[in-house]
């Protein structure tokens, strides 16, 4: 990106002024050196999604932002209700609630040591993973409601995990008003058979290790230390999410014009938050929020099953979940003023800072955990929700480091076998039921992951706890 079309805020910030039919700046969290490595479409996206109607404060764009569908991966938007207010599909994405869950072990590298081959084929084996993966789950449609309207409540109480999970969830496991009856039956038909499955892309179960922790009374709250185990899902709403995001995406460029949008891209079709089509959008996307709550929860009851088989006295307690790619509706504060906003997260995270009274109450002094996935063979972060960051980015962060190269690019680089022979001579072991998904998934097709969170961290969006390391990575 060329730097000399943007004024320098901090060492850490960016602004590209407002001009050209936008309402207000944009911003870009990023380092000298990422800023530079982000392509020309994060500045088109960015100050394109600045030009929508509702839009307050800032459009922004996370430290490891790239070129996406309308908005940038990596983009953070808030709409006011009362001030003809959008709500954009290509600003939630397809992958809707694709999200991360981090599991305690209570166990060491030495522990896992001895039965880790066992270990990564059994999981393999047990989590359906892949493109058109089916799970052992078959919901009829009254079984598909009540998951659509239940999350991961709808989980527990059908015997998957525990009531003690829903307090580490974002609301509590269930999102409410989700409006199943406005999901379609090609959606629902599916999903029907996927629910407890990773799927594809850069989804994945990763047994990961605590190698630093950087903030060491945050890291005791979360029940943290360096040497420790932890698990890590990422995945989402499976094909559910993509439908509903396709179907409405279309019905949203043919209304655009009826209720007098102009839009300066097409793929930034949008609804008035308070029309009907609006309603129905936001409803279907609450209830596919639902689903991919349910689906980690699912995929965490297996998990646990395949590790008491090889350590029948651990527990496997719930860290986190967080979700990226939604748009939930939440208090802030801006010029003075206390509004609801709709806040858009396309590749970002949620970061309530300390004293959020959204947090569950061990989370009140020291912030939400933000959960920062790697790429198989990086690093993963933990971090913290940072006091005043609702004033810089309406209290979000990055989610990942942020894909250099397109998945065709990197599979023209690598080979599967090259990647996963690579990576077990550093120890990590790497299951996957395609090696053309390997390949995708290549670190090097990764921006650097450690840039990211310290752009993140110094910007003042979380603070860093803990880095930790993959062990044995199961891909999607």
């Amino acid at each position: 990106m060329d730097t000399t079309r943007l004024t320098r805020l901090t060492d850490y910030s960016w602004q590209i002024d407002p001009e050209g039919g936008m309402r207000v700046p944009a911003i870009i969290y990023a380092d000298q050196q990422l800023i530079e490595q982000m392509d020309d479409k994060v500045y088109e996206q960015v100050t394109n999604v600045a030009k929508l109607p509702g839009i307050v404060s800032a459009s922004y764009a996370m430290p490891d932002a790239h070129w996406g569908y309308g908005f940038p991966i990596g983009g953070v938007a808030a709409f006011d209700p009362n001030d003809d207010g959008i709500v954009s599909a290509g600003g939630v994405g397809f992958d809707i609630s694709c999200g991360v869950r981090d599991l305690h072990t209570g166990l060491t590298r030495a522990d896992i040591e001895p039965v880790k081959i066992n270990l990564a084929n059994s999981l393999l084996r047990d989590i359906p993973a892949g493109v058109g993966s089916t799970g052992h789950i078959h919901l009829d449609k009254t079984g598909m409601d009540a998951m659509l309207e239940g999350g991961a409540e709808w989980a527990v109480k059908s015997g998957y995990g525990m009531a003690e999970d829903l307090d580490r969830i974002e609301e509590h496991g269930r999102v409410s008003d989700a409006m199943p009856d406005e999901v379609s039956d090609h959606a629902k038909k599916r999903q029907r058979n996927e629910m407890g499955t990773l799927g594809s892309g850069n989804h994945y179960l990763e047994i990961q290790e605590v190698i630093e922790v950087y903030d060491h009374e945050t890291a005791r709250i979360f029940g943290i230390t360096t040497g420790d185990i932890i698990i890590s899902i990422h995945c989402g709403s499976r094909g559910l999410g993509h439908q509903i995001g396709t179907e409405f995406l279309k019905r949203m460029v043919i209304s655009a014009a009826n209720y007098g949008i102009k839009l300066p891209d097409r793929e930034l079709a949008c609804a008035p938050l308070t029309s009907p089509l609006g309603k129905s959008y936001l409803g279907a996307m609450r209830a596919a929020i639902n689903c991919a709550l349910a689906n980690r929860q699912i995929i965490t009851h297996i998990t646990r099953n395949v590790f008491h088989h090889f350590f029948p006295q651990i527990h496997l307690d719930l860290l986190f979940d967080v979700s990226h790619n939604t748009c939930k509706l939440e208090p802030h504060t801006v010029n003075g003023k206390k509004c609801k906003l709709y806040v858009h997260r396309k590749g970002a995270t949620r970061a309530f800072s300390p004293g959020n009274p959204d947090l569950p109450d061990v989370f009140q002094h020291s912030g939400q955990p933000v959960l920062i996935g790697g790429s198989m063979g990086t690093a993963s972060h933990i971090l913290a929700g940072n006091a005043g960051n609702d004033q810089l980015s309406f209290s979000s962060a990055c989610h990942g480091a942020g894909r250099s190269m397109s998945r065709r690019q990197a599979f023209k680089s690598w080979r599967g076998r090259q990647v996963s022979d690579e990576l077990a001579e550093r120890g990590i072991i790497i299951r996957s039921h395609t090696s053309r998904g390997i390949a995708e998934e290549a670190p090097g097709a990764y921006k650097n992951v450690d840039a990211v969170v310290d752009a993140a961290d110094h910007a003042g969006l979380a603070r860093k706890v803990a880095k930790l390391q993959p062990v044995i990575c199961i891909k999607g």
